[in-house]
């Protein structure tokens, strides 16, 4: 399912940490968007090389129906002894559209996931009364409280023991999967696992 052929409605803006040690996490959270029978949206596709990093995630926000902000990463970079904002700066752009934006882009509803349930009290206070779903740096819990969010606007969704159960399936066939696409796990960039994801999915037919 490309970009270009999924409507709004159907499209979920993913905004979390890119780095490694989170990497199971979104690939647990892009994994329950897609076998929910929607398209994942995420700031790591591959767009035009010219396009400004802000322009694309104006695009993406707009162009997605329900987005998923993770703010688990609020600790000091060991590099640069700072701490990452783009997480909080793309919730409050998400925040601003759905409040203040225009009529066709207010019905968009996110997902707010935080490591625990009520630390963001400590470091984004004014966030006072937005749910905030804890996974708890957990896969498996990742793919309940993302799915549960999406149960709340589309019915009959596997629910979360039957998804981490095909989770586990899809990971476990993951390594015969990239070898037959001349790939090797350990290089998979994040579009080639959510390809790896999407065609997995698509030959689990109506099991799913």
């Amino acid at each position: 399912m490309s970009a270009t052929s999924v409507s709004r409605g159907q499209c979920v803006f993913i905004n979390c940490p890119f780095d490694q040690a989170y990497a199971p996490i979104l690939d647990a959270i892009a994994f329950t968007v897609t076998a929910c029978g929607l398209k994942v949206r995420c700031g790591l596709e591959v767009t035009d090389g010219g396009e400004l990093r802000l322009q694309k995630i104006l695009r993406l926000l707009a162009a997605s129906r329900f987005s998923i902000h993770d703010l688990s990463r609020v600790e000091l970079d060991s590099d640069s002894s700072l701490p990452r904002f783009n997480m909080p700066i793309e919730l409050g752009i998400a925040l601003g559209m759905k409040h203040l934006g225009y009529d066709s882009v207010r019905d968009h509803a996110m997902l707010v996931l935080d490591s625990e349930q009520f630390r963001y009290v400590r470091f984004a206070s004014d966030l006072a009364g937005v749910d905030i779903s804890a996974h708890g740096n957990s896969p498996e819990l990742s793919v309940r409280v993302t799915r549960n969010i999406l149960a709340s606007f589309f019915d009959k969704l596997p629910d979360g023991e039957t998804l981490n159960l095909f989770y586990g399936t899809f990971e476990d066939a993951l390594p015969e999967m990239a070898v037959a696409a001349r790939q090797s796990v350990a290089s998979l960039t994040f579009v080639d696992r959510l390809r790896h994801i999407e065609a997995f999915v698509s030959s689990l037919g109506t099991e799913i």
